[in-house]
Parts: C-alpha cells; structure tokens; sequence
C-alpha cells in the first residue's frame, strides 16, 4: 500500500494512493495514520477493509494539498555522515557506529510545502533521504530480526542550516530542526511495496540542476543496522522516522559553498516513494 495524507495543514484527512495512481479518502475508515494507527495492527486491518470499501472511497482531486503521510511521530531520528563520500566532502571520517541526532517533530510539512529559510539563517542546506518509518514498538531489537519493525519507507528532505549547527554550540539539531525542516512524502510505501531498500536511486536537484545522485547501496550502516542500534539506546515506537542520510552533494560540499535563497526551487526523489517540490521562501 502507499498512505498519504491530504488537506490544509493540521486537519489531514487519511487516504491512499492506488496502484494506477489514483488518490482516495479513507476518512471513513475512522483513524489517522499515526502511533495508535501502525501500534494496533493497523496496516493489516486497513488492507483488510479496503477489500470490502475501496470501491467506496471518493476520488482526491489532483490539486489538492498533500501532507506528511504519517501524523506527528513521537521523534524524527536522523542519521549522520551515513554515505562514504558525504563523510568525505564534510571533511569527516567514516564513523565505525552510527551517528545520531534528533529532528523535532515540529519541523515536519508536506512534500510540497514551502521550506522557509529561518530568521538568521546564512547557511541553509538540502539533503535528500530515505527515511524509514517504525511499524511496532522497538527496544533492544536483534540485527536479524529489525526489518520486522518496519512499516515502511517515504521520501525525506532533512533541510538543515548549517551555521546552526556547526557554529551554534556544536548540538546539530539546532540546524536541523526549523520550522519546515522536514518536508516528507509525497507517501508512504509499505515495505511490501519495496523489495529491497538498499537498491534504490535517489536524487534531489535545485533550480532544474542535479546536485545529488546516488543509491542507497552506498549506505554505510543499513537499515537492519540503524534500527537494531537505536533502539539500544530508546524505545523507538509505532510512526517514528528514522532518516538514514544523505549522499554526496549537498551545497555545504561543493566548492565554494552554496546555499538556498528565497526563490529557488528543490526537487527530489527516490525510486518507489515518488517525487517532492519545495519552494524556498524567506522568513516573513
């Protein structure tokens, strides 16, 4: 399945995006796709009435607004320097453990919402990711057995400002956790949906041109790695994000430096998870 979310922002109503690409409001089906959702069975149960109600579901027209495809998580948690040669092009070494740090939950948007530059910014940053979404409450999970806590994967734009959180007290989350900082989707794809997420293209370019474009066969800690890892150190629960990193290319990386500014317009992809577009805007 792929879960979306539509409508003006706060008052999404849930829904899905068939097979021909067709959207449908599953509003009757009485729940968000959030922590109670994915906690209580709730992808097994949803496909199960779908079989029944499918026909049933009104059409979601083409211009209407889509939204995060899951309601707030408890946590959004990234990943660092997870690509060999983004370690690299930051000027870092290849970290033996995964690197971790938090994402607040109040930075996430639509996939095509505009990313709006923070007051003070000067250093403003893309970073195209697979992010992977926890199906079950997970602690002290077995590498062997940590794809059974996925629900499934979605298309994550970790904006970051990079003057935040290099020279602001070295806590990277203070740039990583603006307003509009985590524009996700445009769905959620189901890991059925997915054979293999360590086979997936992804790119993200900025004004029309390719700045990033890799696979996530370049992943340095894998998915079965990432999930079994954090949830050494916390409960990771039904509907939280894990951001497994970005590839080489973003604008801290290039010589010299670039950063977005108010006009400019970022694309991005993943094989399977569609496509998104963000217009920069300054603070207002």
């Amino acid at each position: 399945m792929k879960l979306i979310r539509f409508g003006m922002p706060g008052a999404e109503k849930p829904g899905i995006r068939t097979e021909a690409g067709i959207l449908l409001d599953c509003s009757t089906f009485g729940e968000d796709w959030n922590e109670s959702f994915f906690g209580t069975n709730g992808l097994d149960r949803l496909r199960q009435w779908l079989t029944v109600n499918q026909s049933k579901c009104p059409t979601v027209k083409s211009e209407t607004r889509l939204g995060p495809p899951i309601g707030r998580p408890s946590k959004i948690i990234c990943v660092g320097l997870n690509y060999s040669l983004h370690a690299r092009e930051s000027g870092m070494e290849v970290p033996p453990q995964p690197v971790i740090f938090m994402k607040a939950t109040s930075s996430l948007v639509g996939p095509n919402d505009h990313i709006v530059i923070p007051r003070n910014s000067i250093k403003t940053d893309w970073e195209v990711e697979l992010a992977v979404v926890i199906g079950k409450r997970a602690l002290y999970v077995d590498e062997n057995h940590a794809m059974e806590y996925v629900a499934g994967y979605v298309l994550h734009n970790d904006v970051s400002e990079r003057d935040f959180q290099l020279n602001h007290g070295g806590q990277w989350v203070k740039g990583k956790s603006c307003d509009t900082f985590a524009p996700l989707g445009p769905w959620l794809a189901t890991t059925d949906e997915i054979p293999d997420p360590h086979q997936l293209r992804l790119w993200l370019s900025v004004n029309g041109e390719k700045m990033q474009d890799s696979n996530t066969s370049d992943l340095v800690h894998g998915i079965p790695k990432l999930v079994s890892y954090i949830s050494q150190y916390m409960s990771l629960l039904p509907g939280d994000v894990i951001s497994t990193g970005t590839p080489a290319g973003v604008g801290m990386g290039l010589k010299p430096p670039h950063y977005l500014k108010p006009g400019d317009v970022v694309e991005l992809g993943i094989d399977g998870l569609g496509t998104s577009r963000q217009e920069v805007r300054a603070y207002a």
